[in-house]
């Protein structure tokens, strides 16, 4: 089949969970159809990038939006329009003129929306469309907004959220096909649209990439977190683990140490002088920090509260054999049982508690580790996760010439 693939962002390098879904997924599907790959970029030097993809891309497109979101363009059109500020900062010019033309040449089969941001990019076609909805954005900025948005601006931002779920809803039902990732998000979907048609890709992980830990009794005590700090979740866990959890942790076990590691750690995290909190902002091609880190620690702790999606990370730990502490939230969509695969805490209290148990019981980290790699193995290989998604394809194309 031939596909029109559209994303936010270019796959490639593997920084994002975005871009590390649709690259994994790009490699698997590439054998079966051919792709052509519409993709944003906020500078022109990630142009470079686009030589990685062609390895599985017939073509890549790619077109500039701004390169930051908070240019007062965006504010004022944001305020002016019907549109949520997520549509308006991921505008760029001349897409969807490109996107017409490719629908009216290029012969395709099937058109495939990463987000549902990038469908104002989309004319009215007779060809079916999948949405992928890799969270519900309105939940995750609403939670912002609850949580921890200054009071005087909440009432400005919850318009916006409002908004945002509109154009959510308006996409979901526009297009043939919706996928979550996780069940909660179906449910949630169903919910608010009971009439779309809602289907389950989950995100995976590639076995691969990761080195299995053996060692469960490490020397050094180090509790990890990381993250992509893009995104305000992962500022939220941050904060939540070094202010509330951690210090409950080092009143049980003195030498521990927290490792918080990821690409645009924010500068008040950076700016932490603590010997016993080690924080390291990586590039974003540099995986092999991050995969080090996985198998050097002691326990992965997530410690996100907002919602939304599965959580790459957690997958990356699971490969990786480390054992893992997560809120309810954190692990939500990875199919895992407390006390089976992870130990679950939803307090402070409760998760430095849990934390100090797995620090003190290399058995009981060997015992979770191994159960959730098996898991992974079993559930969340990305050439799993990509044949859901080209029956997906196949059962669509199939409707589309009856």
């Amino acid at each position: 089949m031939k596909i029109l693939m559209l994303t936010p962002y270019l796959p490639y390098p593997d920084s994002s969970g975005g871009q590390i879904r649709t690259q994994n997924l790009l490699k698997h599907l590439s054998k079966k159809h051919q792709i052509t790959l519409v993709s944003l970029i906020k500078d022109p030097q990630e142009n470079k990038n686009v030589k990685h993809l062609l390895k599985y891309c017939q073509k890549v497109m790619t077109f500039q939006r701004s390169a930051t979101p908070w240019t007062l363009k965006n504010i004022l059109k944001t305020g002016f329009s019907l549109n949520p500020f997520l549509i308006v900062r991921n505008f760029a010019p001349g897409v969807r003129e490109a996107v017409t033309r490719e629908l009216e040449t290029g012969h395709y089969d099937l058109v495939h929306a990463e987000t549902f941001y990038v469908m104002p990019s989309i004319p009215k076609t007779d060809l079916p469309i999948i949405l992928v909805d890799q969270t519900i954005e309105y939940l995750v900025y609403q939670h912002y907004v609850h949580e921890t948005a200054p009071k005087f601006l909440r009432p400005l931002l919850q318009i916006d959220v409002e908004k945002m779920k509109y154009s959510e809803r308006y996409f979901w039902r526009r297009a043939t096909q919706v996928v979550a990732v996780s069940e909660a998000d179906k449910k949630e979907m169903l919910r608010l649209e009971p009439d779309i048609s809602v289907k389950i890709v989950p995100n995976g992980v590639n076995l691969d990439l990761f080195r299995k830990k053996t060692n469960w009794d490490t020397p050094q005590k180090a509790v990890l977190q990381i993250s992509n700090f893009k995104w305000l979740q992962n500022v939220e866990a941050a904060h939540l683990l070094i202010e509330k959890v951690f210090p409950l942790v080092r009143q049980k076990i003195k030498n521990a140490q927290l490792w918080i590691i990821g690409q645009h750690v924010p500068p008040d995290i950076l700016a932490i002088n603590d010997p016993s909190i080690v924080v390291k902002s990586v590039p974003e091609d540099d995986s092999e920090s991050l995969v080090a880190a996985w198998h050097d620690a002691t326990v992965f702790a997530s410690t996100i509260k907002g919602p939304g999606g599965t959580r790459l990370k957690n997958l990356a730990a699971m490969a990786s054999q480390l054992p893992i502490v997560s809120t309810q939230v954190g692990v939500e969509g990875l199919k895992v049982l407390d006390k089976q695969h992870v130990l679950i805490g939803n307090t402070p209290r409760q998760m430095a508690d849990l934390l100090v148990k797995v620090i003190k019981s290399p058995s009981l980290a060997r015992t979770l580790a191994l159960a959730t790699r098996k898991h992974v193995e079993d559930h969340f290989d990305w050439r799993i996760i990509a044949t859901s998604l080209d029956n997906l394809y196949t059962k669509l194309g199939k409707n589309e010439k009856k």
